[in-house]
């Protein structure tokens, strides 16, 4: 590290605020993917449905998509990096109150993790084009892939902390609220960087993105890979309980196959700027998805392994490509800020319709292969929107219409 750097206060040094993305990172999963094996404990001791068990996943995506409206406005007053300190704080709420007493405090304390989860998944984005310019895709790869690694940590550890450590479902939801005070220590420091001052001679293009086609095919992106993802962590366990794996084996195959996805989160945002457009990633993805998903229908765990590695390299590919195509399809900060809060406030509006839709749905059926059928249309449309989006246009100019 050379010596002006040393010198510098630790909030100005760039190794100490990838630091702090990176814990950041690593809290914008757990509170979410930690309840899925925790789902048959938790409709058991609180006497909730199917439906209202699948709304207890959908739930935080709800406030994803409602709070991101509002996210690039709050970093707009507060500044990015006071922002996320804000939410680090609402996500450590919320997973306190969750925990604390009956259905009702379950699903408040729910609610705020989501709030707390957006925030900072939306100013993350410009808070790195911002501060860290030449380092977008090595970041979003790192930072991604951290979120990637936590929450399989998260789906795999937490029936054993119930289980085995006797912690039962709160306790082991709770357990995650020591990340997040990690996270805010390491992270207070950044709320001294001082904000760049206002040009009242700005003269840039105003760009509405609600009005881009782009912007839509984006966000339709982002929130078929979010339902692909969300609904599999809430409901794949319980499938897999079905088949004969008991709810500590199914929280290991969940946390596996998120691992295995490690690779894609990593290398996807890397491979995806050095090529003109990122067509072809998503051609190859979705094949993955299709390939994955149709080994379900074959009751052979062994099968169903090899699938799931497809699958899992696909989820963790997907939602690090999502991010880095906010960066690649917009020209300035504003419009990256601004693509990122609708992409992830429409995308996640239908991410939140899988847990649910699911869910009601398996009451009604009670078969399993209707999940393996909704998976087989998102992977359609995710290969749709993807290639959309994929091609090499930024938001704003005139060649797209």
């Amino acid at each position: 590290m050379p010596t002006k750097q040393t010198s510098q206060p630790l909030y100005l040094q760039p190794w100490f605020l990838f630091l702090g993305i990176m814990l950041v990172a690593f809290n914008l999963r757990p509170s979410i993917t930690a309840v899925g094996p925790l789902i048959p404990m938790i409709r058991e001791d609180l006497e909730l449905s199917n439906g209202w068990a699948g709304f207890l996943t959908t739930l935080p995506l709800l406030t994803f998509a409602t709070f991101s409206l509002f996210s690039a406005a709050i970093g707009k007053r507060l500044g990015n990096a006071k922002a996320i300190l804000l939410a680090l704080f609402i996500l450590l709420a919320g997973s306190i109150i969750r925990v604390i007493g009956g259905p009702d405090w379950l699903f408040i304390g729910t609610g705020l993790t989501g709030i707390g989860i957006v925030i900072c998944n939306v100013l993350l984005i410009p808070l790195i084009k911002n501060r860290l310019p030449q380092k977008i895709g090595i970041v979003t790869a790192s930072y991604t892939t951290g979120m990637t690694l936590t929450a399989a940590i998260a789906s795999g550890i937490s029936a054993p902390l119930a289980i085995d450590l006797n912690l039962g479902w709160r306790g082991s939801l709770l357990a995650w609220a020591i990340l997040i005070v990690v996270g805010i220590i390491l992270w207070f420091p950044q709320v001294k960087f001082p904000k760049p001052p206002v040009n009242m001679n700005d003269t840039e293009p105003k760009v509405n993105v609600w009005k881009s086609r782009l912007a839509w095919q984006v966000s339709m992106f982002m929130g078929v890979q979010s339902l692909l993802f969300f609904t599999l962590v809430a409901w794949l366990p319980d499938m897999m309980i079905d088949r004969g794996l008991s709810a500590v084996e199914a929280g290991v195959l969940i946390s596996l196959m998120q691992i295995i996805g490690l690779v894609g989160t990593f290398l996807a945002p890397i491979i995806a700027v050095k090529f003109k457009d990122q067509v072809g990633i998503v051609l190859a993805l979705g094949a993955l998805y299709i390939l994955g998903f149709s080994s379900l229908f074959i009751h052979e765990l062994w099968v169903n392994y090899i699938g799931l590695t497809f699958v899992g390299f696909g989820l963790g590919s997907s939602i690090s490509l999502a991010y880095t195509l906010i960066g690649l399809r917009t020209g300035t900060e504003k419009v990256t800020a601004s693509l990122s809060g609708m992409s992830q406030s429409t995308g996640y509006y239908l991410a939140a319709l899988g847990p649910l839709l699911f869910g009601i749905t398996f009451d009604l059926f009670g078969n399993w292969n209707h999940l393996i059928y909704l998976m087989l249309l998102c992977s359609l449309l995710f290969t749709f929107f993807g290639v959309k989006s994929g091609r090499a246009r930024i938001i704003g100019q005139k060649t797209v219409k």
